[in-house]
């Protein structure tokens, strides 16, 4: 008897369709896995048996053949459990073939016959209602995670005898409908302030720059200035997620399990902060089966990388591409993969190994070669793709005493949203969303300056000897700066402020 279950696999972030066939015929007891199933499709074998005969089902004694097409796709992970049992009990009567004509399954089984969730249910979900089936059958726990794809019922089961009985007609499977504005709401309350940090007017002014337009951005301080505290509040000062944004960002988070148990979107901007002991493929993505890195578990939000030069400096070099391109592709032997990576870029780092150089209150040990040494661990590629660099000195006491009530993130982020809504009416007409994206032709069309701003500039390259690679930065920022103030052209005190922005490029 053959039957024939639809479930789903991943590739990147993107679901694709399986047929899970399942063939029982005349022969020795026998259960073969065909279709490159890796090692936790073919233990499947052994749960899939266990959870048939404790949940009241007989197991055929029988030679029984299950098939994953496409056949050239290697298929991992124990998702294909609750399709092969389906499988099986439709293909010994008991479940209507035609039941499993316009169902979705996948989740993992246990011994007992219970569901156990799986990762990857949304963009499987999302596949499922591009192929046109009517719903998807999902572990409970993954069931507010798929149902926030509209247009398909989603059907949470807790046990296997749940999706025979509703299969059979006997009794239905709840869909579940997630509350979205309850889960936007719960984005609301930030833990972390801007109103927290008190002094460095400077920084905040620089961090708040950055994020209105999308710039990457360096901190050069020493210990204990706030680099990182300054670094953690920089989600809250972004534009809110849109829905989309937030759908890709879950996907992600979805492929790699790591949402919570209620947790249906990812609906606050990710913040990434690696230790520099990490290698490039924990970084970048990749393993024998490649999975995202920090650079995509960071897309649509910051990745902090606290002591810059500490990193090995092969792992910083593969920060190139999705720097540049805003995705990492990855290749393998038999597939190669690419996942999104757009993510603001935020390092931080001491003057010197000692982390003291032009401390007024402390005085550095190290020498002028130890200095260089340690500066050159950063490559010029690397610096010229970070467009703002800014200096971060020890917090003064007077101001960690007598500063008034600081300003919150609420009020920062009205600012910065307006100078992006600005952006995205400029470059509505492109694949571009902010400033910092800008190629040299847009630079030329939207950074146009006047004959007192060019003098400015050519004297600050001369005078400071700015590196030739700082000015199109600079006129990036300064287009950003006259964004927060909704200026049309870009003025003098624009430039100069942009011009502060470049330390690492002067001699």
């Amino acid at each position: 008897m053959l039957s024939k279950v639809l479930s789903s696999a991943v590739i990147g972030i993107d679901a694709y369709l399986v047929e899970v066939e399942v063939d029982i015929a005349s022969g020795l007891p026998c259960f073969t896995t065909v279709g490159l199933p890796e090692t936790a499709v073919k233990e499947s074998r052994e749960r899939v048996k266990s959870a048939i005969q404790n949940s009241g089902y007989r197991f055929p004694d029988d030679r029984i053949t299950v098939n994953l097409a496409p056949a050239h796709i290697k298929k991992d992970g124990t998702g294909f459990d609750l399709p092969m049992a389906v499988g099986i009990l439709a293909a010994t009567r008991h479940i209507p073939l035609e039941a499993l004509n316009d169902y979705l399954v996948l989740g993992e089984l246990s011994l007992d016959g219970r569901i156990k969730p799986v990762a990857g249910s949304l963009p499987m979900a999302l596949e499922a209602r591009r192929a046109g089936y009517a719903g998807i059958i999902v572990p409970v726990d993954n069931g507010l995670e798929a149902a926030v794809v509209d247009g398909i019922a989603v059907l949470p089961a807790e046990n296997l005898p749940q999706v025979v009985s509703f299969l059979r007609g006997e009794s239905g499977l709840a869909s579940v409908t997630p509350d979205l504005d309850e889960l936007w709401q719960r984005s609301e309350g930030q833990e972390e302030d801007f109103a927290d940090v008190m002094g460095q007017e400077h920084a905040k002014r620089a961090i708040e720059v950055a994020a209105a337009g999308g710039h990457n951005l360096l901190m050069i301080g020493p210990p204990g200035s706030g680099k990182t505290m300054l670094a953690r509040r920089l989600p809250t000062i972004m534009p809110t997620l849109t829905f989309e944004e937030a759908i890709e960002t879950t996907k992600i988070y979805s492929v790699v399990n790591m949402l919570g148990k209620d947790q249906a979107l990812v609906v606050q901007r990710p913040f990434r902060s690696p230790h520099h002991t990490i290698s490039d493929a924990g970084l970048i993505g990749g393993g024998h089966i490649p999975r995202p890195g920090e650079v995509s578990l960071a897309h649509n939000g910051v990745l902090f990388l606290d002591e810059l030069p500490e990193f090995k400096k092969h792992v910083l070099e593969v920060l190139r591409q999705p720097l540049e391109d805003h995705h990492v592709t990855i290749s393998r032997a038999a597939s190669t993969l690419t996942y999104p990576a757009g993510f603001m870029l935020v390092a931080a780092m001491n003057p010197c190994p000692c982390g003291y150089y032009s401390d007024p209150n402390h005085t550095c040990s190290c020498s002028a070669a130890q200095i260089q040494r340690y500066r050159s661990k950063l490559s010029g590629p690397l610096i010229d793709r970070v467009d703002i660099h800014v200096e971060v000195p020890a917090v003064p006491y007077r101001d960690l005493v007598d500063r008034p009530g600081e300003e919150p993130s609420q009020d920062i982020r009205a600012r910065v949203t307006a100078a992006r809504v600005i952006q995205g009416r400029r470059f509505r007409r492109s694949r571009i969303y902010c400033n910092a994206q800008m190629n040299s032709r847009q630079i030329k069309a939207f950074c146009a300056i006047d004959a007192g701003c060019t003098r400015l500039l050519e004297s600050a390259i001369e005078k400071l000897a700015l590196s030739a690679r700082a000015y199109h930065r600079i006129l990036k920022i300064a287009r950003t700066l006259a964004d927060l103030e909704a200026c049309d052209s870009i003025g003098q005190h624009h430039i100069a402020e942009a011009i502060q922005y470049r330390s690492m490029d002067r001699a």
